[in-house]
């Protein structure tokens, strides 16, 4: 198992490498001039060349790539040019109410849409198992703006239920020690912030986690009907095993796997994907953040930004990858 994950380790590095160099050539050979960006379009040539010295633009692009691989591999992502405050302060100021975000509407996407997927499976054909999978193929094809903002219309405007943006009211006070508001909550015993912020958390979460509800739900069902043709689990039904030990105990964790994958791919994706839902619901995360760094051409942010997202996602596939040795011995000999 060890060697299994070193080899996993060495993987992450040799993959986060190609990952840098694309992403700094990607970002380099964008259109627009970020000291233009930074003095004004009425900056005198003089000016804007000085700019460029001093942000390093003036070297060769293999000489600024040595420079930004050196700081990366330091915990440097240099400064944002939009405030001139570290890349790695703003991250930590803003990641994790994406991470609160994702996590979230993972579990609501989990916990419906498994629990959606086993019962469509286990009783195929009925209504529940038509209702399930046309409200999944709804969830797959919905864009998540619309339905942001028919929620919002809805719980937020119309009926008044749930806040309409932000992650805590104006008036609620929160002693922020780790930026996870949940967490500084408990930690501060504050249980009239905490209570606020899981208020604030609903709906923009919900509306995250419905494409990966519906993709899991279908995932779940198709899995799990796939085992429930197996010949141990005939074998179990006609030893007279109970039901909830055929379907729980045999089918699912023989299921599991395309399972796993599916909602470690997809809580990668949310990390980096949340640009929409944190944009209509003013959700103060890395997606917003990193929207308004490419309006400002902001390179250092966008840069540090994909970077962390990029790195982020791979760490999720070793984890998975590491979880299905655990779940399916034979993947580790193999």
């Amino acid at each position: 198992m060890l060697r299994f994950i070193l080899n996993r380790l060495v993987s992450l590095v040799l993959t986060v490498l190609g990952i840098s160099v694309l992403v700094f050539l990607m970002i380099h050979i964008t259109p627009g001039d970020p000291a233009e960006m930074m003095l004004g379009e009425r900056a005198s040539e003089q000016a804007l060349k000085e700019m460029r010295e001093r942000l390093g633009l003036d070297q060769p692009i293999y000489v600024q790539y040595g420079r930004f691989l050196s700081r990366l591999v330091h915990g440097d992502l240099g400064r944002a040019l939009r405030t001139n405050e570290k890349v790695t302060k703003e991250i930590a100021e803003r990641f994790p109410a994406t991470v609160e975000l994702s996590v979230m509407a993972m579990i609501f996407a989990i916990s419906i849409g498994m629990t959606a997927g086993i019962i469509s499976a286990t009783r195929q054909y009925s209504i529940f198992d038509y209702l399930s999978m046309f409200f999944s193929l709804v969830g797959v094809s919905m864009p998540i703006f619309w339905l942001g903002l028919v929620l919002i219309i809805l719980f937020s405007l119309q009926l008044g239920w749930l806040p309409l943006s932000g992650r805590l009211s104006y008036d609620i006070h929160l002693e922020t020690i780790t930026n996870f508001y949940i967490i500084d909550s408990i930690l501060t015993k504050n249980w009239v912030a905490l209570k606020d912020a899981l208020w604030h958390l609903l709906l923009p979460a919900f509306t995250l986690s419905t494409i990966p509800m519906a993709i899991i739900a279908r995932i779940t069902r198709s899995s799990m009907l796939e085992v429930l043709r197996q010949d141990y689990i005939r074998t179990a039904r006609a030893k007279g095993l109970s039901l909830w030990v055929i379907y729980y105990k045999h089918a699912l964790r023989n299921a599991l796997i395309p399972i796993v994958t599916v909602i470690g791919l997809q809580f990668g994706i949310l990390l980096g994907g949340a640009i929409l839902t944190e944009t209509i619901f003013a959700w103060p995360g890395i997606g917003l953040w990193l929207l308004n760094a490419v309006y400002a051409r902001d390179f250092n942010a966008v840069q540090g930004g994909t970077m962390l997202i990029a790195t982020t996602f791979v760490t999720i596939n070793m984890l998975v990858d590491v979880l299905y040795a655990w779940i399916n011995p034979r993947i580790r000999v193999s």
